[in-house]
């Protein structure tokens, strides 16, 4: 692999101090604690390793609406398979071909930001400086290539890192465009996977459904569709920084099932509540620290349990309002909190709601169910349709986690009350007629095939030296732990320990959960999954391929502190 000449912010602080940030948390300097962080319990997040906050009248800001991003006519300069002049020194695109359905622009910058009105204004890190970024809506076999183009000051202070990897998490795409832990860049820096550093890099999303290589019409499984994706920083030891300070997005994909449209005259289409940012909702979740100023804070020093927030957030605002029309929506539930696990309940008054649960991990299950409850973990989404229509004019529902975590090591339990960290007001009738639905049955699912198992593998979640590992071995960057020849159907068994959570999420493919500690897993985990949340000393086996492209890729906790303090594993497709 081709190493850089020009020092990384690690090789930097090695030069500087004489060891890198990692060594100096291996040795014991997380002790360090920043002024101002202290171990009082937090009322609004239920968690014991932060202060309380300042605090904050709630309901007083109306949900922030994800809508559709635009795309741009042109990309000047113009993309290319291989890295542009001005390029961060990426792979060449594995497809080329016609030029992208539709380009994007999206800068990665400083912005101001309002989580609530009784705070003052942030300094985030974000997506064209917003908190979250923005929305893409795709479709499938209609390819687009966004252009991340990096404006953050390479010698800027406070958390985080100047140098950047973006992961579009859940995207079935080649390892170019996959936002590798390696491949971070920035205008003076980059990682050990490129050759060189740049103002912008441009990644290729082909949507294509999985297994089209190989499918005689070049189209692939339509039953493997995706549909709730996000994107997010995964910069190697600054994941958590970057995407605690802003660095998310989303990205949502339809084809002629999921179609995008309730009105859809296609007898294939489900027809579900449609139009992103009207009946169609994405909810960004995430949990913030701040001190009793009001003011954002992390301390990177800290010890590595993982990051909790004092206060919740949903698109970036504390508690707020979401009005609606008494007919069906559907919510895109994603859990971009950086540690933080959740169970969400729909209330009216004393009384739990049921709703649809349609989706896991974003993907559509073969049934909808009928549940009153959300549970994610660090990276998890669900899709959920509720009809408003049961409810009058002037109601007024909670949406409320339950789920208490007093550290990183993952949930407690259920408490009685919670915290409410949305509200629903029902306030007009519909505009239209709702021609939407919830069929009773969704996308067929592929037979599962252990035929076709070529390989097993075992990883063991655990500690080593007070650094998280997998098979006792800390993240090598540039050693594969596993070379998987490409069309490989493998099943690999996770092996939890101790008292310690990992929802451990595995690039490039999409996976089916076997068994929990020797059980079928619970129904709305039966679907295609990226994300499976390890629980204490828990056995997961899982049946995963490897199919299209090839490159380097990444398994990972993403309890995103256990992910920078080593818990990854790199395996190469070949």
């Amino acid at each position: 692999m081709n190493k850089s000449h020009t020092p990384g912010p690690d090789q930097a602080s090695r030069s500087a101090t004489g060891m890198s940030r990692r060594d100096s948390l291996k040795l014991g300097a997380a002790s360090a604690v920043a002024a101002g962080l202290g171990l009082a319990p937090s009322q609004q997040a239920q968690a014991e390793d932060v202060p309380p906050g300042p605090p904050t009248a709630p309901w007083t800001m109306p949900l922030t609406v994800m809508r559709p991003k635009k795309p741009v006519a042109e990309l000047l300069p113009p993309p290319t398979r291989e890295a542009g002049p001005k390029e961060a020194g990426r792979a060449p695109h594995q497809i080329w071909g016609e030029p992208p359905h539709a380009l994007y622009r999206i800068v990665v910058k400083e912005g101001q930001h309002s989580f609530h009105p009784n705070l003052p204004t942030q300094t985030i890190r974000g997506y064209d400086g917003t908190f979250p970024g923005p929305c893409i809506v795709s479709r499938y076999d209609e390819a687009a290539l966004v252009r991340f183009v990096n404006q953050i000051d390479p010698y800027a202070v406070g958390f985080g890192s100047p140098e950047i990897s973006v992961h579009l998490h859940n995207l079935h795409c080649a390892s170019e465009s996959d936002g590798f832990a390696g491949d971070y860049w920035g205008t003076l820096r980059h990682g050990p996977g490129l050759t060189r550093a740049g103002n912008y890099k441009d990644h290729l999303f082909m949507n294509y459904y999985a297994g089209f290589s190989t499918d005689p019409n070049g189209v692939g499984d339509p039953r493997e569709a995706l549909g709730t994706l996000w994107f997010h920083d995964h910069r190697m030891d600054y994941t958590e920084q970057n995407v605690y300070r802003g660095m998310i997005g989303s990205y949502i994909l339809f084809d002629e099932i999921d179609s995008g449209n309730e009105n859809d005259p296609n007898p294939q289409a489900l027809r579900l509540p449609s139009g992103v940012g009207t009946y169609d909702q994405v909810l960004m979740i995430s949990d913030v620290q701040f001190d009793a100023s009001g003011n954002m804070v992390f301390n990177p020093m800290s010890e590595n349990k993982g990051h909790l927030g004092n206060k919740i957030t949903v698109n970036g605002k504390i508690q707020p309002y979401f009005r609606v029309q008494r007919r069906k929506y559907r919510f895109r539930f994603v859990d971009a909190s950086v540690a933080r696990f959740y169970e969400f309940y729909l209330m009216n008054g004393t009384n739990s709601e049921d709703f649809q649960y349609i989706a896991n991990d974003g993907n559509l299950l073969e049934a909808p169910l009928t549940m009153n409850r959300v549970r994610l973990a660090p990276g998890e989404r669900s899709d959920i349709v509720i009809d408003f229509s049961k409810y009058p004019l002037g109601t007024k529902l909670y949406l409320v986690n339950r789920l208490a975590m007093k550290d990183g090591r993952g949930p407690e339990g259920l408490v009685s009350r919670g915290t409410e960290v949305l509200r629903f007001d029902v306030a007009a009738n519909p505009t239209t007629p709702d021609n939407s639905r919830v069929p009773e049955r969704l996308r067929e699912q592929p037979p599962i095939d252990l035929s076709q198992v070529t390989k097993r593998r075992f990883w063991d979640f655990d500690k080593k030296n007070s650094m998280w590992a997998v098979n006792s071995e800390l993240f090598d960057v540039e050693k594969p732990a596993a070379v998987i020849p490409k069309g490989s159907t493998e099943i690999w068994t996770l092996q939890g320990h101790g008292s310690w959570f990992h929802p451990i999420h595995i690039h490039m493919e999409e996976f089916r959960i076997l068994s929990r500690n020797g059980k079928a897993p619970p129904p709305h985990e039966r679907g295609r999954k990226d994300v499976v949340a390890l629980a204490p000393d828990e056995r997961v086996e899982v049946l995963i391929k490897f199919r299209d492209f090839t490159g380097k890729y990444v398994m990972h906790c993403h309890n995103l502190s256990h992910e920078d303090h080593a818990m990854m594993i790199r395996f190469d497709v070949v």
